[in-house]
């Protein structure tokens, strides 16, 4: 029995000095955390995607306590309205920021792009990137595995079963920019919707030379240049022979999508042009027709009289 009540006591002693050691040591090496932090938290989504550039929507928060101002933060699922809410919780300023978009830049559908060979490994496009160059002869196009279709939280992206591409609905994308991150071939970029919803952007990301380029693919940019040239604003950049159109200089006057011989360009949700009359364009492709000259009234020379009847003549009495 007293070996029993010995342990007894023994342990309860060690637990009451772990105890208090445990006590000690929370006390001297806490952390404190400002409460603010957890009241932000609180108002974001919680969705994790990384899309603000921080690791959750914890580490969103704290960084906006710490920072002491939102310029340049921003959350892309809740938007400019959840950044209010933060901004009346820290007693900040919430800036406007630009919404933006997820956009999809290839144009190698099956008609585009024909498949020259059939992949028969794991569906995915990390794992077809690495291994095989893909089915079709461009090897900087759409893999259509649909890793991008995975990882969207909000059903934004699909794959179109006609075309074999992936296709963004703006209405549901927040730009959190998981698809961009999943993509191996960094075909979708995360970009500004523009002034009414429209956008002028290069759907090509094919770096081959334009011989090549066109051989695989009959919608890929062949560098030729000719958008770069036709553009007003200088927004358009041309390297590794593909182009770029920079969104914050492009005014969208869209001369470099007529321009393009490709057709390469994509100026999205614009209205369609306005079509000439039928007659104006009639007219001015008809060509004139010749007019023809009045004929010439043949002048007939009166024969000259002979020697004798101008003899015979009377001569005129003076």
């Amino acid at each position: 029995m007293s070996l029993i009540l010995v342990a007894v006591i023994s342990l309860g002693a060690i637990g009451l000095i772990a105890a208090v050691i445990l006590y000690v040591a929370s006390k001297k090496f806490a952390v404190y955390e400002d409460p603010r932090i957890g009241q932000v938290a609180e108002v974001l989504p919680q969705a994790n995607c990384g899309g603000c550039g921080y690791p959750g929507c914890s580490g969103f928060a704290a960084a906006c306590v710490k920072a002491g101002s939102l310029e340049g933060k921003l959350c892309p699922v809740g938007g400019q309205p959840t950044m209010e809410k933060v901004a009346a919780i820290l007693g900040l300023e919430a800036t406007a920021s630009e919404p933006k978009v997820a956009v999809v830049r290839c144009n190698g559908t099956c008609a585009n792009r024909p498949k020259i060979t059939h992949y028969d490994g794991v569906r995915s496009c990390a794992v077809a990137h690495a291994t095989y160059g893909g089915e079709t002869g461009c090897s900087f196009g759409c893999l259509g595995c649909g890793d991008c279709v995975k990882v969207c939280q909000f059903g934004a992206i699909q794959i179109n079963p006609e075309t074999g591409l992936p296709e963004v609905d703006e209405e549901k994308c927040t730009a959190c920019g998981a698809c961009s991150k999943a993509c191996p071939r960094n075909i979708i970029e995360i970009r500004p919707k523009g002034k009414n919803n429209r956008r002028v952007y290069v759907q090509c990301v094919n770096k081959e030379k334009g011989a090549v380029a066109r051989k695989a693919c009959t919608a890929a940019c062949i560098g030729c240049g000719k958008c770069v040239k036709v553009c007003p604003f200088e927004a358009i950049t041309l390297e590794n022979n593909l182009a770029y159109i920079d969104p914050a200089k492009c005014k969208s006057c869209r001369k470099c999508e007529m321009e393009c011989p490709q057709g390469a360009i994509i100026a999205k949700n614009f209205p369609p042009r306005k079509a000439k009359p039928a007659e104006a364009v009639a007219t001015s492709v008809a060509p004139k027709a010749p007019v023809e000259s009045a004929p010439k009234a043949e002048v007939v020379n009166p024969a000259p009289a002979s020697a004798t009847e101008s003899a015979q003549a009377p001569k005129a009495e003076a």
